[in-house]
């Protein structure tokens, strides 16, 4: 792909219209059940991250990218399907969302629990760890401080790599070395983690 075609695939990708929790999940229901990328823009930046490099628009910051479905699975066996709509529902706290499967949210939570008074804790069986209680708290949270864009694509994981290489994408893990807060977002998760296993399991988390 030409240079200039990557950065109209850019530029197309940040012109897209943002919308809201109450938007998202009023009667008109914009998201579209297909495959996409999603762009995930914050009123508040939490954490105290740099923003200085990110993406600006009529007072919201670009702070993460994401797609659905992800690419085929390597063993070749079907995956859950998956499209934009229910995956932004799921991120901005659809039914039971959580840390558990919702990376955006591990990380916003991760960044937030001492503002906002929750921990990640090990629930149910031990084997998962979500927010608890705190859920329903970062739900409020996104309510009032994230927008969501996104723009269609049949393989979306190839329009993620290059929007990650194009763009400052503090809350993006995975193949986003160059971004510095990556790292440092890799250790808090883990110390999140690791502090959550030293503590007792809660039987339920809503």
């Amino acid at each position: 792909m030409s240079a200039k075609r990557n950065a109209d695939v850019v530029a197309n990708f940040l012109a897209a219209q943002r919308y809201t929790r109450d938007e998202v999940f009023s009667d008109r229901d914009p998201v579209p059940a297909a495959p996409g990328a999603q762009g995930w823009w914050f009123r508040e930046i939490p954490g105290g991250i740099d923003v200085s490099g990110c993406e600006h628009r009529d007072g919201w910051t670009l702070l993460y990218v994401g797609i659905s479905p992800g690419p085929p699975r390597a063993d070749g066996k079907p995956k859950t399907p998956q499209d934009l709509r229910k995956r932004i529902r799921y991120h901005f706290g659809a039914g039971n969302a959580s840390a558990d499967g919702s990376t955006l949210r591990k990380s916003l939570g991760v960044l937030l629990g001492d503002q906002l008074g929750f921990a990640l804790r090990r629930v149910g069986s031990g084997k998962r760890q979500t927010f608890a209680g705190g859920e329903a708290v970062l739900t409020e949270w996104m309510a009032e401080n994230a927008a969501v864009s996104w723009v269609l694509h049949p393989e979306p994981w190839y329009l993620e790599a290059k929007l990650i290489n194009a763009l400052h994408l503090p809350l993006n893990i995975q193949g986003n070395e160059r971004n510095a807060f990556a790292g440092e977002l890799k250790k808090r998760r883990r110390a999140a983690a690791v502090k959550a296993g030293k503590m007792r399991v809660l039987a339920e988390w809503s």
